[in-house]
């Protein structure tokens, strides 16, 4: 073969490692940022009143529904885990959730002494349905396991009682069921007292390991931390 012949096949041996290293490096990036999208944000309060936490919210509530009292879980209501995760080298927030939860508040005086809530694992939905088969089956076996839960176990002090639109942080723990196996968990929550109800938000930390919970991480394309979070937003009514 000519030194021509050479260099002309040379250059698409270059031509094509190049395009294999675009394609592998590009890809990922196109579905992360141009596809798939930004992961939704952190399920959180946003305070639709103008009472806070410095004047008025150290008075008493103002609200006509009395705290004291059972509260279920009502509309509005969510749950869900997020996860950081690399994809071909491209970091992202691997987020699913689910509306499936329900639950109860017991307020005896200005303490919340009974707390839980219930999600039935199969219905948590990211918005990548080969993400959804690994939770379903591989990790999470949801047919063997079918709900995640949470129970207080210490009571939660609201003293004083917040003014309503006001938002506090208060700390709870409790015991968190998930795959099969329970552990104690402290974490910092956020609370309001609306006109109608109450709403929480917060969320737990989540080792897989401590639940015997595989390693989200697939087939070395995917790789994941060793934690997650738990996160949610439940608002009660009355009951």
């Amino acid at each position: 073969m000519s030194s021509h012949g050479s260099r002309h096949w040379l250059r698409w041996i270059i031509a094509g490692v190049v395009f294999i290293v675009v394609l592998a490096v590009g890809g990922p990036y196109v579905f992360i940022h141009f596809i798939e999208g930004k992961a939704p944000a952190p399920l959180s309060l946003k305070s639709t009143a103008s009472a806070s936490q410095s004047g008025s919210a150290a008075g008493q509530a103002t609200s006509a529904v009395p705290v004291a009292g059972t509260w279920t879980i009502t509309g509005g209501s969510e749950v869900g885990y997020r996860v950081k995760e690399v994809l071909a080298g491209q970091s992202q927030t691997a987020v699913g959730r689910t509306k499936s939860v329900t639950g109860h508040l017991t307020i005896s005086g200005t303490s919340v002494t009974a707390g839980t809530f219930t999600v039935q694992m199969s219905t948590i939905k990211s918005n990548e349905s080969q993400r959804d088969v690994q939770f379903d089956g591989r990790i999470m076996d949801v047919a063997s396991y079918p709900a995640g839960t949470f129970a207080l176990t210490s009571p939660i002090s609201l003293s004083p009682l917040p003014a309503e639109g006001a938002i506090k942080t208060y700390s709870a723990t409790g015991n968190l069921t998930l795959h099969g196996h329970t552990r104690s968990v402290t974490f910092p929550l956020s609370a309001e007292r609306t006109s109608t109800g109450i709403k929480i938000s917060g969320s737990i930390p989540v080792t897989f390991a401590n639940w015997d919970i595989p390693n989200p991480s697939f087939s070395g394309f995917v790789t994941t931390q060793n934690h997650g979070l738990l996160e949610f937003l439940l608002a009660f009514q009355h009951a």
